[in-house]
This record gives C-alpha cells, structure tokens and sequence, in this order.
C-alpha cells in the first residue's frame, strides 16, 4: 500500500493547504518565484502537514486553524532543504537539479530565507502565542542540528548520543512540533497534546534512521540521489556509527577521509560494501523498531478514532519503508 493511501481521507484537505503552499512562496522577484515554485514542484511526501491535520481531528478541527500550522511547517521543511542542498553541495533533489545548481548558493541561501519568512508571516494568522513559542524553538533546534551536522562531518569519534541528538534536530523535531501545533491549533487536552508529540518525535526518529539505511540499501532511481551519498558527504549515520565499532572499518574509513580532498564515490566504495555485509544495518533497524514501539505506546491513551488508526498505519508504513 502507498503511504498516501493511508490517509485518503484527508485527499480534499490535503490539496487546499498544496495550493496554499504554492500561493504563500509566489514573490514579486521573478528568481525568487522561479526558485520557489521549483523546489516545491520537485514534490515530497507532504507528510508534516498530513501530521498537523490528523492531530488537529482529536479537537475541535477548524481548516483554516489547520492549513496556518500545516503551510508554515512545510514552508520550513521546505526552506531547510534547500540549506541542506547548499551545505551538502548537492547536484539533485528527489531526482531534480537543485536550486543551488541551477542558480548559485547565494540564491540558494536567500530562497531558504524568504521561505523561512514567509512561514513565519503565514502562522502570524494564528492567535496563539504558544504556538509562535514553539514553532521559534523548533527552528533554533533546526538550526542547531545542521550546525552539528558540519561540525561532525568526517568524524569517525563520536558517539551514539551525538548521532540521535544531531537527528533529533535534524528530523524529528519538526514532525513532533507538526504533532504538536496541530494539537495546539485544534484545542486538544494538553495530556492528548504531549501523547501527539511524543508519537510524532518517536516517528520521526525512526524516519530518519531508516532514511540513514536506505543510503546504503536503496537504489540511486529509488532514491532520487546517488546511493552512499551520505557518508561521501560525510555525515556519520547510524550504520557507519555501528561499522566503527570494528577497528579496521575505523582505520580504513580515517584513511580514506584524512587522504583524500575531495572524495568519489570510487573512494568510498569498499566502506559502503563492507557496512552492506555485516551486521550495521540490521542492528539499525532494530533501533528504528524501538523507537516505532515507543510511538505506538504513545497512541495508547488518545480516543479510538479514525485518526489514531491512521496514524499508526503510517507508523507501520514508515518501519517497513524500503524507499
């Protein structure tokens, strides 16, 4: 079953925040429009706003409450990947050329800005100073995570608790926070309120260490990038943290990063082979499955609704996500 699927019934919603999406990012600069309307064209999952909606039907679900959290949130996404893009000197986005190839970084940075404050301009409809409170704090934890993420690029000491707090900030933040402003937005029970955010910080967690694995396991067409594009870029992930428990793995990969200016994936072929034979993916997944357990541990107090199936049916789809 494809993810959307999952929440068809949430199809008709869906398509007025997509089109308020587009309406949001159009500016009077025609570069700004074209590398707006760009990147959202390249498409996405949509999923923090598929997020906002089904936390927002455990209260008192208003649309228009609704569509201010959901556009903001993926307005972020949205401008974070286009920072991502210029840090990680990325060629292509889910199988297009990025905003950064086809113009410049200097573009790049200022779309990622004027995407940022259009988010913040958009939820301003929101008459609710918590939700403006935790939207600010979600993107410094944003900003946070990518800094780390440099600062750890080709280091091979750190630890398991730099990997999770790095993708925390990374991902599952904004997909809590996505949990939570729906929740806010609709006037939910504070105790349903933090039950919504946990699940969303469990998912996303799990999101992103399978997204780790799918480096190394998924094909560069299912990936829309060329595969163990992650560790050329040198991002240390879940299952390069666990193959550097091996010492010769370590040896090799500190080799290969300290010897090398500007690496290719010839280079870092014999890494990649030997994280796909031994036991770091499977170990990473295991990790996934725990945090997946923890999300629905989450769901257990919220009413029996549609919503709570649905959300769980996404939490079943992204453990067994392969792509």
């Amino acid at each position: 079953m494809k993810l959307a699927m999952i929440y068809s019934f949430l199809k008709q919603d869906l398509y007025k925040i997509e089109e308020a999406v587009n309406e949001t990012i159009q500016s009077e600069n025609p570069v700004l429009r074209e590398a707006s309307s760009q990147l959202l064209k390249a498409g996405g999952k949509r999923i923090r706003p598929v997020f906002v909606l089904l936390a927002g039907k455990f209260g008192d679900y208003n649309l228009e409450r609704m569509k201010a959290v959901a556009v903001s949130l993926e307005l972020i996404h949205t401008a974070s990947l286009v920072h991502d893009d210029v840090i990680d000197e990325a060629e292509l986005r889910r199988g297009e050329p990025t905003i950064k190839s086809k113009w410049d970084n200097r573009i790049a940075m200022y779309t990622g800005d004027y995407i940022f404050a259009r988010s913040l301009e958009n939820l301003s409809t929101l008459d609710n100073p918590r939700a403006h409170q935790i939207l600010a704090k979600t993107m410094v934890e944003l900003c946070l995570g990518e800094i780390e993420q440099i600062q750890d690029k080709y280091n091979v000491e750190q630890n398991l608790r730099n990997y999770l707090r790095r993708i925390k900030r990374k991902t599952a933040i904004l997909i809590a926070a996505s949990c939570r402003l729906g929740a806010i937005a609709a006037n939910v029970s504070k105790e349903d309120e933090l039950a919504l955010y946990r699940y969303g910080y469990y998912v996303g967690m799990s999101y992103q260490i399978i997204d780790d694995v799918l480096d190394f396991t998924a094909s560069e067409k299912e990936l829309g990038k060329p595969a163990g594009s992650d560790l050329l870029q040198g991002n240390i992930t879940l299952p390069v943290l666990f193959s550097l428990e091996n010492s010769k793995f370590k040896e090799q990969a500190q080799h290969v990063f300290n010897t090398k200016t500007e690496l290719t994936s010839s280079d870092i072929e014999p890494l990649i082979k030997e994280i796909q034979s031994n036991d770091s993916i499977q170990r990473s997944l295991a990790v996934s499955d725990l945090y997946l357990s923890k999300a629905y541990e989450s769901l257990e107090q919220l009413p029996n609704i549609r919503a709570k199936q649905t959300l769980k049916g996404i939490a079943k789809y992204i453990g067994k996500r392969r792509a």
